[in-house]
Formats: C-alpha cells, structure tokens, sequence
C-alpha cells in the first residue's frame, strides 16, 4: 500500500483513557480513534499495545488510528469483575501480537503458585503465541527446592530460567532472552519482577511497576497500559496484576489441546468425547497411571475444565 505524506504506520505502545501513543518510523505520535472505527464490538477492546495501525497525521503533530491491522495473535482473558463471583462475559486483551511469553514465580518467598501458573500457560498456548518460557526468580533461597518442583514443565518442553536479581544469578541470560522481542513479563506479585526488569535495565522494572499499578484499577477508572523500550531493541509489557485468571474463550471440550503432555494422549481414548474424568477406556487417565502425566498437572487440568464447565453455556 502507498502511503500519502500525511499517513504512516507504526506500533501502539502506549493507550490510556482513549489516547494511543504510536511508535512510527519518525517518532512517537499521539493519536485517537477515527470515529467509524469506534462502532465495533464492545466485547473486546478495539486498539491495545502490539497493535499495528495505519494513521493520519495532523497539521498540530497529534494523529488519527484511521485503521488496525489485522491482530496475528492475543494474549487475553475474562475481563474480573469487581463483584466476587460474577463475571462480565468481556475479553481483556493484555497484548496484541506478542513475540513471547515470560512467566515469572518465585523459588520462595512467596511459594510457586503452580495452579496460577497452569492457568497463565493455557492462555499462552490459546493464543499461539511462539515463544513461552518460565523464569524461577530468589533461585539463591531454594534452588533444589525450585529445581525439583520446576522440573516437571522442563521436561514438558517449556523453557525454564533459574534466576536470582539480587545475587544477578543469570541476569545475562534473562537479557538476551527479551532483547528484540515484544515479550509479555508477568506473574504473581511479591515474585521480584520487578528487580528482575532492573537487573537487566536499570529503570526498566520502575517504569513497568509504575504501569501496571495503573492497569489494577477497575474497568471505570483511567487506566494506562504500555510497550516499555529496551535498549538494545524490544519492548515489555507487564500486564495486570495476576492474582487470578480464567483464560478467554476456552471451551471444556477444546481444554485437553492445551495441556502439552496431556494432548498427545488425547487420540488413545476409547470415546472421542472423552472428559478425562471417569470414562472407561481413557488414554489420559491411563497416562496419569503409568507416570507420564504428572499426577498435579492432571489434577489442575480437572480444576479448570471444571470451572470452564460450570460456566459454558452450550
């Protein structure tokens, strides 16, 4: 496409209250929504940092989203309510078109919430996004501990970091893994994200904690989500504060393709309709029994297709 000497393209880093900051070629612009693209969908938020979009540029500097490219994947969840127990049935898109995911747990301090964990990698795996990896913070407080409980999603095929911020055991490693990439950083808090983001940048992980505080306020309050530059090229998002997440749009029926060690034995079953649970002839279960599906994991796989049941709607 030709572009006029008044559009150009770029990426959203940066949205809050209805402005979007986007990074082109000639700098930093900030912009809005062109009118007829605000009649979308309200299921879901039109524009969020990773986006691509073309824009017009005004004769002030400021510029007009005139168009958004089409999203190559979404890390996303349902929306929290502010009611306990209730949902708001919308999408929360964290990020479009991330290059990969980094989940962050701590070795100790507080204790790995594996569930939590579970739950963030399903919503990876939904989304297809390349590249997912585990980072094991406070490695120096429980390293045999963390090695040991971490192994089981080595073994599965995700990569795992064993890190330390403040003895900066790896630091160098944790580099090179976000350097030139759009990568998602998150986990529970207290987990040292935070430190970790300075340990690499100075200043990185202040600018990021400063964001995502904004990013815990309920949905009618101003909110900032943002693209924070490395030096050496990339950008990290941290998303909202995880105390808890329901993965987006996953159906019970689909749940088992998510699980990497539970799918390939999803075809041994003897119904195609297969829950897992209580069926007779079932692969997974007989997996479980033969050691090759870890006992826990299985056990998160039940929790959640659990939940998602009680709030499908078929």
């Amino acid at each position: 496409m030709v572009l006029s000497r008044t559009e150009e393209t770029g990426l959203v880093v940066k949205t809050q209250s209805g402005f979007f900051t986007v990074q082109t070629n000639s700098g930093l612009v900030t912009c809005q929504l062109r009118g007829t693209l605000k009649q979308a969908s309200k299921k879901t938020e039109l524009c969020v940092i990773g986006d691509r979009v073309t824009i017009e540029i005004n004769s002030d500097g400021t510029g007009v989203i005139k168009a958004i490219a089409p999203r190559e994947r979404v890390l996303s969840r349902v929306e929290p309510s502010n009611y306990a127990g209730t949902s708001t049935e919308r999408e929360q898109v964290i990020i479009a078109n991330p290059d990969q995911a980094v989940f962050v747990f701590a070795a100790a301090h507080p204790d790995p919430h594996l569930r939590m964990l579970d739950r963030l990698l399903v919503a990876a795996e939904k989304a297809e996004i390349p590249s997912i990896a585990i980072v094991v913070n406070k490695i120096d407080l429980a390293e045999g501990k963390a090695r040991a409980t971490f192994g089981l999603y080595e073994r599965i095929g995700y990569p795992v970091l064993y890190v330390s911020a403040e003895q900066r055991i790896n630091i160098e490693a944790l580099h090179r893994l976000l350097v030139g990439k759009i990568s998602v950083f998150t986990g529970p808090s207290g987990v040292g994200k935070t430190s970790l983001l300075n340990a690499v940048q100075p200043g990185l992980g202040r600018a990021v904690s400063h964001v995502s505080t904004k990013l815990t306020k309920g949905r009618h309050t101003t909110v900032t989500a943002e693209l924070i530059p490395l030096a050496e090229g990339g950008y990290v998002a941290d998303t909202p504060g995880i105390r808890s997440i329901a993965p987006w749009d996953v159906e019970p029926d689909e749940l088992d393709a998510y699980f990497r060690e539970i799918h390939p034995h999803v075809a041994e079953c003897r119904f195609s309709d297969c829950r897992h649970t209580d069926e007779p002839g079932c692969g997974v279960r007989a997996a479980v029994a033969a050691g090759e599906i870890s006992p826990e994991r299985y056990d998160s796989y039940l929790r959640l297709r659990e939940e998602l049941e009680a709030q499908y709607v078929y």
